[in-house]
């Protein structure tokens, strides 16, 4: 207990305070800026939070996480250009409300709906994390072999078009994780003879190089094809006051979708996009007479962004009670955790419990953080959509190398960085998710682990599984999810 008050007490230090408030800047800033999205912010600045302690390194990063995904919804409110796939639900709703003059108010309701979601979706990593720990510490190693078996394929089927793409993808990255020398005999795996290698992959040239790096591409790309980028304006109105008579109107639809958010954050794989989707269906589905979705409807922007933001503290639960990253933010956190000797995992309750309430705490508080930043920063951010990407892309790639370089000091991470990049952008094109890859290479030394473990536990014989019957049930649904989702890609 006075471990879980000092951490809750260091989550309240000046200094960490200080690097909430600047992750959250940094957060909008990225958000509104077109061509840029949350998985390439957070592997940018992941090398940066090599220098501060665990807490602040985290409590940055949280920051930049929460708020540039509520900063993505100035850019689908104002020019209708969702930055993250999530976002094209927000524009349904919020550049019709944009053009009818309400922009400043679907911006507010898009905040609070953000500060809502999220609150709601950290109080329940709170209460759900620590449980879920202490049960994966009572399991064995087959039971934790199919655990992540299970994620893997949820996540293969639902982070694209194709089941087998996916798992193709997510088996590449487990591949890969394999690099370096083995733990038990010391004998190098696919080191091909450099010596740079025999401690592995460097996991932020991976994470640099495959999202932020390939998306600069993938974004010049468009800058080559001369797509017309739509100029950013606040229209006044009359309507644009949100106070509580509007707060109350939209309050059952941010207390649903908050739910639906958490509650689908908490499964790996089906991330914000899903979040949003089955959020704005439900409101829609509830809709009183007189409200018109898709025409300019408060409650369909409060439900998409409520969704969204609640997904991302939900995503934390799986990896904190199990070490499986729910999402690419929980992925790329496990890299800035993994800098400063922190494995996440159930014994982050037992080796680091300060730590993890600290965690919880700055959670929190930067939850309260994104609000007021957002709301006196509410008109100023939404002129950042004037930027353009020709002056984004290059300062971006230069922030990638850089970052690739100040982990190791070394120009192999460089180049490894700018050969993952071609890889990612490759894999983008023939539409193999880069996110089923990068969470199979954050799992992959634990999966080999269980793996080796259940091996020598049931002496090779796979029908051992039969007689654990949490593991066998968790196999049943695994393949009847990717029979489920084949079916389903074919229809």
């Amino acid at each position: 207990m006075s471990d879980t008050l000092l951490g809750f007490g260091d989550a309240l230090q000046p200094l960490n305070i200080a690097f909430i408030v600047l992750g959250v800047l940094l957060g909008y800033v990225i958000g509104v800026l077109p061509g840029l999205n949350r998985p390439a912010a957070l592997a940018i600045a992941v090398p940066l939070s090599y220098y501060m302690t665990p807490l602040s390194a985290v409590a940055f990063l949280i920051g930049i996480a929460k708020a540039s995904g509520a900063g993505g919804a100035t850019t689908a409110i104002l020019i209708n250009t969702p930055g993250e796939p999530n976002a094209a639900v927000t524009c349904l709703d919020g550049y019709p409300m944009a053009k009818a003059g309400k922009a400043i108010k679907a911006l507010k309701v898009a905040l609070y709906g953000s500060v809502f979601g999220d609150v709601v979706g950290t109080l329940a990593l709170i209460m759900l994390a620590r449980p879920l720990a202490e049960f994966a510490l009572r399991i064995g190693p087959i039971e934790m072999t199919t655990i992540m078996l299970f994620a893997l394929t949820l996540i293969a089927a639902l982070a694209g078009s194709s089941l087998l793409r996916g798992l193709a993808a997510g088996a590449f990255g487990v591949l890969l994780a394999t690099v370096g020398l083995d733990l038990e005999s010391g004998t190098p795996r696919l080191t091909f003879g450099q010596v740079e290698l025999l401690d592995g992959v460097p996991l932020l040239a991976v994470t640099i190089g495959m999202l932020a790096l390939s998306e600069m591409i993938i974004q010049a790309e468009g800058v080559i094809a001369k797509r017309e980028e739509p100029v950013a304006n606040l229209p006044k109105s009359d309507d644009n006051k949100f106070g509580w008579r509007e707060f109350m109107h939209v309050l059952p639809t941010f207390s649903l979708s908050s739910v639906i958010g958490t509650l689908i954050g908490i499964l790996p794989g089906l991330g914000p996009t899903v979040a949003s989707f089955a959020a704005y269906a439900a409101a829609k589905r509830l809709a009183k007479p007189g409200e018109e979705f898709g025409k300019g409807e408060i409650k369909g922007v409060a439900a998409a962004e409520t969704a969204d933001n609640a997904v991302v503290p939900a995503s934390f639960i799986p990896l904190f009670a199990l070490g499986l990253p729910g999402s690419v933010s929980a992925a790329i956190l496990i890299a800035a955790l993994t800098i400063h000797g922190v494995i996440p995992g159930p014994r982050m309750f037992v080796e680091h419990e300060r730590l993890v309430s600290g965690i919880f705490g700055t959670m929190l508080v930067t939850a309260m953080v994104m609000l007021v930043v957002g709301r006196i920063g509410l008109v100023g951010f939404a002129q950042l959509t004037r930027v353009p990407a020709t002056m984004i892309i290059p300062v971006v790639t230069v922030l990638c190398l850089l970052g690739a370089y100040l982990e190791s000091r070394s120009l192999f991470a460089v180049q490894l960085t700018i050969g993952f990049a071609i890889l990612g952008y490759i894999m983008h094109r023939f539409d193999y998710s880069r996110i089923t890859f990068l969470i199979g290479f954050v799992i992959g030394p634990q999966f080999e682990l269980s793996l080796r473990q259940s091996i020598i536990i049931s002496g090779g014989d796979i029908t051992v599984v039969a007689q654990h019957p949490l593991a066998m049930g968790i196999v049943v649904i695994a393949i009847g999810a990717g029979l489920y989702f084949m079916r389903a890609s074919r229809a």
